[in-house]
């Protein structure tokens, strides 16, 4: 059952705050990269996508918090489905998250080898046709998205279960929000744009 649920977009330090929960308790904790190598979490996306809808607690079974895509895309279902479940959204300035979206997950789109084709392609219809309507590359029109998405969570999501919050303010206001205590270690730091190039470039070596 989901105790924890991400509701901002990728790039805004989801993989940082995957690790976070992960290292307070609060794991596993679901991210796109679950979707990476594993086969059947794709398949079982690809049909929630697809049907708009799904068995939550089927789908999350194995889990206790999500983050990123493709959980983001169905935050209002799942906020409803666990209502006892605290909500994180976590922020960023918006170009600044669209110059490090761009230069990383929309450019790594092009990438395509027999093992991560459909992968690809389900990130394309969830987010690239699905969230930007294939209007990605105009900065204004992705970035209102994204603003826009950010303003619907903090309007819907009673404030007694949201944070707001952002990786650079570190482990307090994120274990306040959750009652847990501060480890006595640095807030994770992952996936920046250079460890994201380098990954991609490792997939890139292993399809050759």
């Amino acid at each position: 059952m989901l105790e924890v649920i991400g509701a901002g977009f990728g790039r805004t330090g989801t993989l940082s705050l995957k690790l976070a929960l992960e290292r307070l308790g609060f794991g596993p904790c679901h991210h796109m990269i679950e979707l990476i190598d594993d086969q059947e979490q794709l398949d079982l996306w690809s049909r929630v996508a697809e049907d708009g809808t799904a068995d939550w607690d089927m789908v999350y079974r194995d889990y206790r918090a999500t983050v990123d895509w493709p959980g983001v895309t169905f935050w209002r279902q799942l906020v409803d489905h666990y209502p006892d479940a605290k909500v994180i959204l976590t922020v960023r300035d918006p170009r600044s998250w669209y110059e490090s979206a761009y230069e990383s997950i929309y450019r790594a789109r092009s990438f395509v080898s027999p093992g991560n084709r459909e992968r690809r392609e389900f990130v394309g219809r969830l987010l690239w046709d699905g969230a930007f309507g294939g209007r990605f590359e105009d900065a204004e029109h992705a970035m209102a998205v994204f603003t826009e998405h950010n303003d619907e969570v903090r309007r819907e999501v009673p404030a007694e279960r949201l944070l707001e919050f952002q990786a650079q303010q570190g482990w307090e206001p994120l274990c306040d929000f959750l009652g847990v205590p501060v480890p006595d270690e640095p807030y994770p730091r992952s996936n920046g744009r250079q460890e994201f190039a380098a990954r991609v470039a490792d997939q890139m070596r292993k399809a050759d």
